[in-house]
C-alpha cells in the first residue's frame, strides 16, 4: 500500500492546510474524522492531529482512541491535540488568561529535539486557542516556548510523540514547513515519491484492476476535473469507456458547442445531450440552494441512466469528483455541520445499476492540475476556473428560468472575455458572476429603470479551501462594470465581492 500520513480531524479550519502542507512534500496523507478512521497499519508512517473549536474542558470534547497509535507510530499533535495528550496524560489544561491568537514569537527552542532543527530561535508562529497547558504529564519534556506561553511545544520521552499549541501549517508561522518536514521526513522516514507521475502510473494500474474489461460511462463537464478523470480512466480501458456531455441549461454562454470541440481532439469517445429544458422544468419553482442542489444531482443521475440504457452492459458511472467535495460533504460533527452537499457525491440511487469509479478523489484542486499536466492536456482544459457542478443554478440567487440564466450568461460571458484581454485570469483562481435577487433604482438616457443588480465575484487560492478576493484595478472594473450594464438589457447595476473565504464561501450558494 502507498506510505502515508494519517491526519485526525477535530473540525478545525486548518485541517486541510495541515494536509495540503504535508503533500508539498510529496508525501501522501489523509484526513478522517477522529472517531472514524482507517486502521493503522505499517503503511501509516505517522499521525498527525488537528486543531478544533472545541475545548478539551468540555464535557463532550472530541475524545479518540488513539490505543494503536501513540507510541506505536510517530505522532504529532497541534493546538487541540496537544492540550489533548496533557490532559489525558495527566497534565493540565485551563482557560488561558487571555486569548492567545495571532502572531507570536518563540523566546526558546531546543535545538536538539529532531522536530525543531532548523527552526529559528525567534521563529514566528501562529496562535489560536483559548485554552493553555498549565503543567505537563510525567516523562514529557518542553522544546520550545513563547514569551507568553512556556509550554508551546513538548515532547513524550522515550516515544515519538510531539505537541505544539501554535499552527506549523498556516503561512504566518514561518518556519512551519521546516517543522513539518522534519516530523514527516525526518521522523517518520517517509521517501517522498509521492509525485503527479507516481500517481498516474499507480492510479492507472489500480483502475485496469478495479475495471477490468467493463465498460464505464462518464458525465464530462467541459472542467479540469472531469477532463482529467476522462483521460485517466481513457488510458487505462481505452474504448471501453463512453463519455456524456450535458447541456443542463446552466452552463455558460457557447460552452456546450466549444468544449464538444476541444474533446474532438484528445480520442475520447463523447457524446452530447441537450437537456436544458428537462433541467428548467425540474427546478421551476425552487429558491433553496440545498434544493436546486439536489434537483440538479437528481436529474443529471436520471440523464445518466437513461443513456445508460442506450449502451450494452455498463457497469461503471465515472465521477470527477476531487478531495475537497469529499471533506466538505463530511463533518466531525455529523451530516448537520456539512456546509453543502456535493452533486457528485455520495453514491447512487438504487434504481440505477451502476457502481462509482472516482479516479481525482484523494487530490486537491491543484494536484489534479498538475497530473492534468503529466497527462498531456492542454492549458486550455487545465487553466480553466472552477465552475460548480451544478453551473449556473447556484449563481441564480432565488428560483432559476430560462430569462434569468441568459442574462446571467451574458454577464458572465464580458466579465470573462475582459478578464482574458487584460491578461488577468491566469492570475485568478476562479471568477465568475452572479444574479443577485433584487432590482435597483437607475437611470438610463432620460428613463428611470427598475432592473436587476450583478455581482463579480473573482478569488485567488491554492485548493478552494481558503481564498482572497483579487484587486482588480479600479478602471477594469469600471470597464467591465460599462460593458455589462451598456449591452445586457435588464441589468442596471454592478457590484465587486471583496469577502475572503472564510467566512465567505467562493460561490454565493
Amino acid at each position: 500500500m502507498q506510505e502515508m500520513i494519517l491526519i485526525l480531524d477535530f473540525g478545525s479550519q486548518y485541517t486541510q492546510l495541515i494536509a495540503r502542507r504535508v503533500r508539498e512534500l510529496n508525501v501522501y496523507c489523509e484526513i478522517h474524522p477522529y472517531n472514524d478512521f482507517p486502521e493503522v497499519g505499517d503503511h501509516v508512517k505517522g499521525v498527525i492531529l488537528s486543531g478544533s473549536p472545541f475545548s478539551v474542558r468540555q464535557e463532550d470534547h472530541p475524545t479518540p482512541d488513539l490505543e494503536k497509535i501513540k507510541g506505536q507510530v510517530p505522532l504529532l499533535a497541534v493546538c487541540y491535540g496537544a492540550q489533548f495528550l496533557a490532559q489525558q496524560y495527566g497534565g493540565d489544561v485551563q482557560a488561558s488568561s487571555k486569548r492567545e491568537y495571532g502572531r507570536a514569537n518563540l523566546s526558546f527552542v531546543d535545538h536538539e529535539q529532531p522536530l525543531m532543527k532548523g527552526v529559528s530561535s525567534e521563529s514566528q508562529v501562529w496562535m489560536s486557542h483559548a485554552d493553555t497547558i498549565y503543567s505537563l504529564p510525567p516523562q514529557t519534556k518542553i522544546f520550545c516556548s513563547t514569551d507568553d506561553v512556556k509550554i508551546a511545544g513538548y515532547r513524550f520521552e522515550n516515544e515519538d510523540t510531539y505537541a505544539i499549541q501554535f499552527h506549523p501549517e498556516v503561512f504566518h508561522s514561518t518556519d512551519g514547513k521546516t517543522l513539518l518536514q522534519n516530523f514527516v521526513v525526518g521522523i517518520c522516514t517517509c521517501t517522498q515519491d509521492w509525485t503527479p507521475e507516481s500517481y498516474v502510473d499507480s492510479t492507472v494500474k489500480g483502475l485496469k484492476d478495479q475495471l477490468g474489461d467493463d465498460k464505464v460511462l462518464l458525465g464530462l463537464s467541459g472542467g479540469v476535473d472531469s477532463s482529467v478523470a476522462a483521460m485517466l480512466l481513457h488510458r487505462a480501458i481505452g474504448k471501453n469507456l463512453y463519455c456524456i456531455f450535458v447541456d443542463n441549461g446552466l452552463l455558460r454562454k457557447h460552452e456546450f458547442e466549444s468544449v464538444l470541440e476541444q474533446y474532438k481532439h484528445l480520442g475520447l469517445n463523447v457524446k452530447g445531450v441537450n437537456a436544458a429544458d428537462r433541467f428548467y422544468s425540474e427546478l421551476a419553482g425552487e429558491s433553496d440552494p440545498e434544493g436546486k442542489r439536489k434537483i440538479i444531482g437528481r436529474v443529471f443521475i436520471e440523464v445518466f441512466d437513461d443513456e445508460a440504457q442506450l449502451l450494452e452492459d455498463v457497469k461503471w458511472l465515472g465521477q470527477g469528483t476531487i478531495y475537497p467535495d469529499i471533506i466538505e460533504s463530511k463533518s466531525v460533527k455529523g451530516p448537520s455541520a456539512t456546509i453543502k452537499s456535493h452533486h457528485n457525491v455520495g453514491g447512487l440511487p438504487d434504481f440505477m445499476k451502476l457502481k462509482v469509479v472516482e479516479p481525482l478523489s484523494s487530490l486537491f484542486k491543484d494536484e489534479v492540475r498538475e497530473v492534468g499536466h503529466t497527462l498531456g492536456l492542454s492549458h486550455d482544459i487545465l487553466g480553466r476556473h472552477p465552475f460548480p457542478g451544478p453551473g449556473l443554478g447556484i449563481r441564480i440567487l432565488g428560483d432559476i428560468t430560462p430569462e434569468k440564466v441568459q442574462v446571467l450568461q451574458d454577464v458572465d460571458y464580458i466579465y470573462t472575455e475582459a478578464l482574458k484581454e487584460d491578461g488577468l485570469y491566469d492570475q485568478i483562481w476562479q471568477a465568475g458572476s452572479i444574479l443577485l435577487p433584487v432590482r435597483s433604482v437607475g437611470v438610463m438616457g432620460d428613463e428611470r429603470t427598475y432592473e436587476n443588480a450583478v455581482a463579480l465575484r473573482a478569488v485567488t487560492s491554492t485548493d478552494g479551501m481558503t481564498a482572497d478576493w483579487f484587486h482588480f484595478p479600479h478602471e477594469f472594473l469600471a470597464k467591465v462594470s460599462n460593458r455589462i450594464i451598456n449591452n445586457v438589457k435588464g441589468v442596471n447595476r454592478v457590484v465587486y465581492d471583496i469577502s475572503s473565504k472564510p467566512p465567505a464561501t467562493i460561490e454565493w450558494e
